[in-house]
């Protein structure tokens, strides 16, 4: 993750965005939950159906600077090796001391009810070893940037404390685990989704240039470039209603559906048009295999709210 350190403000911006209603024939609480926690409310802007946003003006320009030729990628599977795991505590898992070594300004401080045992996104291959946990009971969601376990806790790069029955945002400026300040999990491809037979949220996805600038929900920009052809952060990239579906199938025709609904959203500097999920072994990766037959032509832009620098 590249982050440039900013001024953050105190503020706490909320949003509070009207959902489209729920896809018929799908027997799910409202909005997206796990282990009896929602996944922030109902009417949070990750939640948001944006089927029939505007197309942003710069559509055009954004996706060519991703890659028209370009083609998604399903950065998750049975490897274990790849997307970023999570694990789910219990309301009294003790919490241990957490230290920052690069953004503790702009970190939520410890301690955090992580385990010795959490999974380390790439543990022994470098890369970004995010670290994230669930709490039930208190349906919060920690998640760390860099970590490595350190003496009775963990030492992290940054870290994040977010509330699930909550809109807040992080203050403008603040990063997260993530570069844009969003939160990791929430916008994780989930098996347990995908099985249900619907995602109801947006999916993470990342591009190898942003522009300085992002769009809440996002709350950091991780660029110096100040060219307004390359995407902000929490730009949201919906698939094309003209993209025709037929011939997929499975699990693959789950997330394509979900990303003509809910779409993309730009949350950190990498390989471009690489969706993130969580590795499970109950993933059909042969299935996943068509997710790479997306072209980024097949995307637009959609208007979600400004572009802000600070």
């Amino acid at each position: 993750m590249s982050v440039l350190p900013k001024t953050a403000v105190l503020a706490i911006a909320a949003l509070s965005l009207v959902l489209a209603p729920a896809v018929s024939g799908i027997s799910k609480p409202a909005g997206p939950h796990e282990y009896s926690c929602p996944i922030f409310p109902q009417s949070n802007a990750l939640n948001q159906d944006i089927s029939h946003a505007p197309v942003d003006p710069r559509s055009a320009a954004y996706i060519a600077s991703i890659g028209l030729t370009g083609h998604l990628h399903p950065d998750f599977g049975t490897n274990p090796s790849y997307g970023i795991p999570y694990t789910v505590v219990g309301a009294h898992q003790p919490k241990v001391p957490i230290s920052f070594t690069e953004y503790g300004e702009e970190s939520n401080p410890g301690p955090y009810p992580i385990p010795v045992n959490a999974p380390v996104e790439g543990a022994g291959e470098g890369g970004d070893r995010h670290v994230l946990v669930l709490q039930k009971g208190s349906c919060k969601l920690y998640e760390l940037y860099a970590a490595h376990r350190s003496g009775a806790g963990w030492e992290a790069g940054s870290g994040a404390v977010f509330n699930l029955r909550s809109n807040a945002l992080r203050p403008n400026g603040w990063t997260s685990a993530d570069a844009a300040g969003l939160p990791i999990l929430p916008l994780l491809v989930r098996y347990e989704d995908v099985h249900s037979g619907a995602i109801d949220h947006a999916l993470r996805v990342t591009i190898s240039r942003t522009q300085k600038g992002f769009i809440h929900p996002a709350t950091h920009y991780a660029s110096s470039s100040s060219d307004p052809n390359l995407p902000p952060m929490g730009l949201r990239l919906r698939l094309k209603r003209s993209f025709s579906m037929a011939g997929y199938h499975g699990e693959t025709l789950v997330v394509l559906r979900a990303l003509k609904r809910y779409g993309l959203i730009v949350a950190d500097n990498g390989s471009s048009w690489y969706i993130t999920g969580a590795p499970d072994s109950r993933w059909n990766d042969e299935d996943l295999e068509q997710i790479k037959r997306v072209p980024g032509s097949a995307f637009e832009a959609v208007q979600t709210g400004p572009v802000l620098r600070r």
